[in-house]
């Protein structure tokens, strides 16, 4: 990314205060655009950095194709963190989830290929992962369309690629800002005593992309290898004495996530620290130059919190949150 200019739509969000702040830190860009539609959050994100020249704000709507297409002369990166993104709010406005998620993604693609942007990748969610919400199947509908996207990779300059994670701990829509602040009120309202969830930093969302951009060659879904937890143990870290109360499942809601389903797995590749789910188009799941040094989990592979093999326990999220307690957002 060193001297490249790089525009992220959403970008006035938890993930994209963090990928500013990293980016301009470690990469070197040569500017950063930040494309959002809430010009409060954009005076508040100004202020942050407002001492940082490399920061361009624009006021736009992935809805609205001709604002994208105004910005994006002379970029070469783009990252789409747009979304509407909390799972009751899209079941009680569905069309406005399908608008932002679903035909915005399609107004970035289209913005991106008209104007010959050379790398995109977009941020995809657990939830796409076998949908049981209206958030979840518009975020697979949008994975699906970035991916198919590259059909023509070699007539057309842009690339698309996708990563995927599940709950992001010091986001603003992470349960973890929620439960501090419930905790002070002595009740923690649990939905279910069963429920899982994945657990990563906004750091390690961060270099997962930039991972992405390194290696993609266009239809990639990139899945973080990251540790799962039972809400209740996040619960007793956050507020080790408040009580619980359950209060049952939300409209939508699943009790365990899910990253990679047993229906990917014969496309999945395992790695270091992250998997890669090949598109099965055009026989790319048997590309080399995407393969590479992956290894092809077995048949039968399912990646969902509940059967993870790497857990975080109360004391290592108490440690976590010691560290980074002034920068959840």
């Amino acid at each position: 990314m060193k001297n490249k200019t790089i525009l992220i739509t959403g970008g006035t969000g938890s993930f994209g205060n963090k990928f500013v702040k990293l980016t301009l830190k470690k990469m070197n860009p040569k500017r950063i655009i930040v494309f959002s539609r809430d010009e409060m959050k954009q005076y508040f994100m100004n202020e942050k950095f407002k001492n940082e020249k490399k920061i361009k704000f624009v006021i736009g709507d992935v809805k609205d194709k001709s604002s994208l297409l105004r910005y994006l002369d002379d970029v070469d990166f783009v990252v789409h963190a747009a979304a509407t993104k909390i799972v009751p709010t899209a079941e009680y406005n569905p069309f406005e989830c399908i608008k932002t998620n679903v035909v915005g993604a399609m107004n970035v693609i289209e913005a991106c290929i008209e104007k010959k942007i050379s790398k995109v990748v977009a941020l995809s969610t657990d939830k796409a992962s076998n949908p049981h919400n209206l958030y979840g199947a518009s975020k697979l509908a949008s994975d699906k369309l970035f991916i198919a996207s590259n059909a023509e990779l070699e007539k057309k300059a842009t690339k698309f690629s996708v990563v995927r994670y599940g709950n992001v701990m010091n986001s603003r829509g992470s349960v973890i800002p929620f439960f501090i602040d419930q905790g002070k009120k002595g009740i923690i309202p649990i939905t279910d005593k069963r429920m899982t969830r994945f657990m990563i930093s906004l750091e390690a969302g961060v270099k997962l992309v930039w991972h992405a951009f390194n290696d993609m060659k266009g239809g990639e879904i990139y899945v973080k290898k990251i540790p799962s937890m039972l809400v209740t143990e996040m619960a007793k870290a956050v507020a080790p004495n408040a009580k619980h109360k359950i209060i049952g499942v939300r409209p939508g809601e699943k009790i365990h996530e899910q990253m990679i389903g047993k229906e990917d797995a014969r496309y999945t590749y395992e790695y270091d620290d992250y998997f890669k789910i090949l598109p099965s188009l055009y026989n790319w799941e048997n590309d080399k130059k995407r393969i590479k040094n992956g290894k092809l989990v077995k048949k039968d592979f399912v990646y969902s919190s509940d059967l993870n093999s790497d857990w975080m326990s109360v004391s290592q999220l108490k440690k976590w949150l010691k560290i980074n307690m002034s920068d959840i957002v």
